[in-house]
């Protein structure tokens, strides 16, 4: 355990460098096994060896002895994870990977935390608002601040025309009405 200790102080960073891809459950079994709750759409590549465990502002890496995954559960088995006492230890704890190691998105589409912070603006470039959130879920939509108030937008549908990364923007093209709600 004392390796554990010395890796987690190597780790203490922000979530800046980390996307979360879900958070343990529960034990699974008596050997130390957890499950873990995967975020909509994410899974564990199989090129992983490890996964970072968050334990308050430390990303802790375990190291991954097995997995299986059943639809958005995975069920894993870290190797210095042994006994049900210490898997106990990690159940609520959210599960990352470093961000570098994330899969492009395809051409238009975007992950959700990336595009926290950007300003949403209209097709005549008007500024509607900022980025705050990005709802997850069976109709996603973007969650930005508009005049004090909240303003849903949907990702499903015509709505998002362009996202540029560099510029930190995202053009809508937005029925009428719609900021009125």
């Amino acid at each position: 355990m004392p390796t554990l200790l010395v890796l987690a102080f190597l780790f203490l960073m922000d979530t800046d460098g980390y996307y979360k891809v879900g958070y343990v459950i529960k034990t699974h079994g008596l050997k130390g096994e957890v499950t873990i709750a995967l975020d909509s759409g994410r899974t564990l590549p199989e090129v992983h060896k490890a996964l970072f465990i968050q334990h308050g502002d430390q990303f802790v890496p375990h190291f991954i002895e097995h997995h299986s995954l059943r639809g958005q559960k995975a069920f894993v088995k870290f190797e210095d994870i042994s006994t049900i006492e210490d898997a106990e230890q990690v159940a609520g704890c959210g599960v990352f990977l470093p961000i570098k190691s994330r899969p492009k998105p395809a051409k238009g589409a975007f992950y959700g935390d990336e595009v926290i912070g950007f300003q949403v603006r209209d097709h005549a470039g008007s500024v509607i608002g900022i980025v705050a959130e990005v709802s997850e879920g069976p109709n996603p939509q973007l969650i930005v601040h508009h005049h004090e108030k909240e303003v849903l937008i949907p990702l499903n549908g015509p709505f998002i025309q362009q996202v540029q990364r560099s510029k930190k923007e995202i053009t809508v093209d937005l029925p009428e009405g719609l900021l009125d709600i």
